[in-house]
């Protein structure tokens, strides 16, 4: 696997093109001695259910693994918590308001971004929304829609690390409150 930082070839403080390998997540400046690390971007993944025990999913609009199922969520903006990351997500994919997320676990991944790979690090919540009254495919979701708890199949979501999280999830039984 290439170095994480493979594609910056100058220095992001002084410009220099002496900006070289470190160590396995970082790159320094010969020049100007800066050492930059390479640290993962906050992502959020939102598990919700209904009344009926269905969970939301969404089918994405954009690649990468356009037109497959989904979980809402995304990357987390700079001075946001978490929580407010995943609340802003869920309102921008769906429309619906989360009163309540609670942190279940996290997951590292890489998430290619317009062919570059972008280490994530996935925390996945339990939310309650206010109502699914208001639930619309919006953002980056090309729908939105509840299935079953019991006729969900990881394999149509197109993204490893949502697979991965939700067999955690359904295994362990963390989407129940």
């Amino acid at each position: 696997m290439e170095h994480p930082l493979f594609q910056f070839q100058y220095c992001p403080k002084c410009g220099s093109k002496y900006f070289e390998v470190h160590n396995e997540k970082s790159k320094q400046c010969t020049d100007c001695d800066f050492t930059y690390y390479f640290n993962p971007s906050a992502a959020t993944v939102a598990l919700i259910l209904n009344e009926q025990n269905e969970l939301l999913v969404c089918r994405r609009a954009k690649d990468p693994a356009k037109g497959t199922l989904d979980l809402p969520g995304g990357f987390i903006d700079m001075a946001e918590t978490g929580e407010e990351g995943v609340m802003r997500e869920v309102k921008e994919e769906t429309g619906m308001e989360v009163i309540k997320a609670n942190y279940l676990f996290s997951l590292p991944n890489i998430y290619i971004y317009s062919g570059f790979p972008v280490h994530t690090l996935d925390m996945f919540f339990r939310c309650t929304v206010t109502d699914t009254l208001h639930l619309k495919a919006m953002d980056d979701a090309a729908d939105a829609f509840f299935i079953p708890l019991k006729k969900i199949n990881t394999m149509e979501f197109g993204l490893g690390s949502i697979r991965k999280g939700l067999e955690k999830a359904l295994n362990e039984d963390l989407i129940h409150p």
